[in-house]
């Protein structure tokens, strides 16, 4: 079986064939998915269920899988594994949160422009979220590209933003909503950390601006001057021309590169179960700009 792609816009995004994904990836399957990566930041596999295993399994062909903000929250547990990632309004019990449940602020978190774990060092490369349950209404998640953000920059900004480095911080994304009842420990588990504006992929050579809600400050800027910035990049990088909207079918399969992508979930009815897990591999070859700054 080979991969097969179709286009879903231009240079960005296709949907993938051909692979069952269930099954064990022979090396030219990663090596077809990887370039697939490369050329379009976000695949999209329809009918595709699997279950925590095979995700595992499917996940862990492409590196070693992160945890993210499990590092700062752990505690309990729906899944087998502590690396899929619980994307849903379910309660470890298995009953639809509260609007008052943490698990809720979390959902809220999502429909924030962000990267996984940008926050972090290594950061993460490519996130793989299963649909498992979906909502009647909504819930769609949304794809802005990093390299068509950068591409259409003007000039001078692309001039007066090449040598700066942005903080990511973990909570950041938190505070803003008034979810801010952490303990020291929980807000000093990862600490922030500095990613260059501008990013060259050391395997598609393209450049990418490295924005999202996890980046607080400008280096070298005072607090109030970096995060204009970071509001008027991240307005700039999705404009609906950059961005592509996915609407959930129970067993698709969508893959991103976080280092050149962002995602949004969208509204939906809280009261409608809405379930998805999310495997994440970390960055193994990183930017000649991470590399210099680091």
């Amino acid at each position: 079986m080979a991969l097969t792609l179709t286009p879903l816009t231009p240079g960005f995004v296709a949907e993938a064939s051909g692979l069952d994904l269930a099954r064990p990836l022979d090396a030219a399957a990663v090596r077809a998915i990887e370039k697939a990566m490369d050329d379009y930041a976000v695949l999209v596999f329809r009918d595709q269920p699997l279950d925590q295993d095979q995700q595992i399994r499917f996940a862990k062909s492409f590196g070693p899988l992160d945890l993210g903000l499990r590092k700062v929250k752990g505690g309990a547990h729906r899944f087998d594994h502590a690396e899929l990632a619980d994307i849903s309004n379910v309660t470890v019990d298995g009953s639809v949160a509260g609007r008052e449940h943490a698990k809720i602020v979390g959902n809220i978190a999502n429909q924030l422009w962000h990267s996984d774990s940008s926050f972090q060092r290594p950061r993460a490369k490519y996130s793989m979220l299963s649909a498992v349950v979906v909502p009647q209404d909504g819930g769609q998640t949304e794809f802005a590209d990093l390299r068509a953000a950068y591409d259409h920059l003007p000039e001078a900004m692309k001039a007066a933003i090449g040598d700066l480095q942005a903080v990511h911080y973990a909570l950041h994304s938190r505070f803003l909503l008034g979810d801010t009842d952490y303990t020291e420990a929980q807000r000093n588990a990862l600490p922030p950390v500095r990613w260059p504006l501008v990013q060259t992929d050391p395997r598609s050579g393209r450049k990418i601006l490295f924005v999202g809600i996890h980046a607080c400050e400008v280096v070298g800027m005072t607090v109030a001057e970096g995060r204009m910035l970071l509001l008027d990049l991240l307005e700039h990088a999705t404009q609906r021309e950059f961005v592509y909207r996915h609407a959930w079918r129970v067993g698709d399969l969508v893959m991103w590169d976080n280092t050149a992508t962002l995602h949004r979930g969208r509204r939906f009815d809280f009261a409608q179960r809405r379930e998805l897990r999310r495997a994440t591999t970390e960055e193994v070859q990183l930017s000649a700009e991470a590399r210099a700054a680091a």
